[in-house]
């Protein structure tokens, strides 16, 4: 299908950016020079410029300079949505590092292996998050520098503590290719530990001009959002502004309450959901908040069908639904005007897409199978996985990226996402490893094996839950393995229901039927802890 505008706003924004324009440190200077005063970023009562940004990216180069950091180094951060992110990414692609976005809700396991496989030698630290670091193992860890952010806290490593530095000498731009390394965001593992998904600058100029192409923007939209900034889409739409020569507004997190008073605010024109969100939204009594905005259209990949048109009847706002994944783009989509509900879209420019059996091979249009993705263009992927050849080899092999989506491809070449070929769970916008919940249970002395698998929630994604075996001879009550998971898991990923049992389904070779287990589902046995909310801790 030809999607004429998009199209045409494609086309024009790669013609407005040479290739070797397609790294941050360049579209910032370029930008710059063209919207100079006018705002690129909000946060709260915090507005950086076009010319600021610029001066800020030297600054925080020079800061970070001066700690030992060179180009290709890693740098780690874990903080909320605030301006202290968006200079520290300016500040790493403008001399060359490596940023490392950490989700604020990482702990125990899970955090010591991102941190360990980044190498990370600095971490900046939002102080609200310190008793994260409390299980970490610091002989197993590079990090010797601490930059804080915030009210000053304990940290328990041992580094070089000081609060980040904000007004260093500038420094002028390294010579950064579109295909250097600007990030490494871990994606969470189906069947093992995170990955680090490694970011080129290239990757997200496309991200960029993907995106707003489909979202079909203009240089007057405000953007706003509250997704995190340590996720691909919060970190898409700065990309999605700075290419349209627009302007963001972050918000703290996301609240059902104060969602439609944020845009009005902040004067937005385009905002960005996911999932749940909307059914959250549309729980609410109605009120005159819901339309007292200027907001158009809402990127909001994942919504079911049923969802969309009354949430456009209340508040105005059309839905976009596409496809994308942190390691490649939105490779999959269609422009407003041209959704399908239920469908995803088709292969948008400059992507190939392809439904394909367990041996690669491609299946009849209405099969099953997994979704296969590649880019004409350079750069427009991630490169790997960081540090993990062998994962790198199997989800690219046979040079299309493998998705682990379970997808139908339509006559009209449409795809309509099924479910997920892969051992993953997602909840609340977030993926969470299987694995990584499995080996927390399993640490603990009482429990013999376990098995974790979603269930579907009464909104739109997944809840966790977990079936477990005790070992002979101990007892262990439902509420005690779940406080015992509190500390080790990100709060998105502690089961909310658990159910011990005497045996798990299995193969004749002892892998575990997890299909068995999502087929049973909740029973009476099973314990519910209840909804859990975002975890102030």
């Amino acid at each position: 299908m030809k999607q004429t505008g998009a199209s045409t706003l494609r086309r024009h924004w790669i013609g407005a950016f040479s290739p070797e324009e397609r790294t941050l440190t360049a579209m910032l200077q370029r930008q710059a020079g063209r919207n100079g005063r006018a705002p690129l970023v909000t946060f709260g009562d915090t507005t950086l410029t076009y010319d600021a940004a610029c001066a800020v990216a030297a600054r925080c180069a020079g800061a970070l300079h001066a700690a030992g950091v060179r180009a290709g180094n890693r740098v780690a951060i874990i903080c909320s949505n605030r301006i202290e992110f968006i200079e520290l990414l300016l500040g790493c692609a403008w001399l060359g590092a490596v940023l490392v976005p950490l989700n604020t809700a990482s702990r125990g396991p899970q955090l010591q292996h991102m941190l360990s496989n980044s190498g990370a030698r600095l971490l900046v630290l939002e102080t609200s998050f310190a008793d994260n670091l409390a299980l970490l193992d610091p002989a197993a860890l590079a990090i010797d520098t601490i930059w804080t952010i915030g009210a000053s806290a304990p940290v328990a490593l041992p580094a070089t503590i000081a609060p980040m530095p904000r007004d260093a000498a500038p420094l002028p731009p390294a010579p950064v290719r579109p295909g250097d390394m600007a990030l490494i965001l871990y994606t969470s593992g189906t069947t093992g530990l995170s990955k680090g998904v490694c970011c080129p600058h290239g990757q997200y100029f496309w991200w960029g001009v993907n995106t707003a192409s489909l979202l079909e923007l203009h240089d007057g939209d405000v953007l706003s959002t509250t997704l995190p900034l340590f996720h691909t889409n919060a970190l898409n739409t700065f990309y999605q502004a700075l290419l349209i020569g627009g302007h963001v507004h972050y918000e703290t997190r996301f609240s059902a309450s104060g969602f439609f008073d944020a845009l009005t605010r902040s004067n937005a024109t385009v905002t960005f959901l996911l999932g749940a969100m909307v059914p959250i939204l549309l729980s609410r009594t109605p009120d005159a908040a819901e339309r007292n905005h200027r907001a158009r259209l809402a990127l909001a990949p994942g919504v079911p069908a049923r969802f969309h048109g009354d949430f456009t009847a209340r508040t105005g706002i059309r839905l976009l639904e596409g496809w994308a994944s942190t390691e490649t783009n939105f490779a999959i989509g269609a422009p407003i005007d041209h959704q399908q509900p239920g469908c995803m879209g088709p292969a948008f420019d400059g992507f190939d897409a392809r439904v394909v059996d367990d041996q690669d091979n491609p299946v009849p249009d209405g099969t099953a199978g997994e979704l296969i993705v590649r880019a004409d263009d350079p750069f427009a992927f991630a490169t790997g996985y960081f540090g993990a050849d062998d994962k790198t080899v199997e989800a690219w092999r046979n040079l299309w990226f493998h998705t682990g989506d379970r997808v139908i491809r339509q006559p009209d070449g449409y795809f309509r996402f099924v479910d997920r070929v892969k051992d993953a769970i997602r909840r609340r916008g977030e993926n969470i490893s299987s694995y990584e919940v499995e080996q927390v249970l399993l640490s603990h002395p009482a429990v013999a094996n376990a098995a974790v698998f979603p269930v579907r929630s009464e909104l739109a994604e997944d809840e966790v839950m977990a079936a477990v075996i005790l070992r002979d001879g101990t007892s262990l009550a439902p509420a005690e393995l779940i406080a015992y998971c509190e500390p080790r898991l990100a709060y998105f990923a502690v089961p909310r229901y658990l159910e011990f049992m005497t045996v798990l389904p299995a193969t004749e070779n002892g892998k575990v039927q997890k299909f068995k287990l999502r087929e049973r589902g909740v029973t009476a046995a099973t314990f519910d802890r209840g909804p859990v909310s975002r975890s102030k801790r």
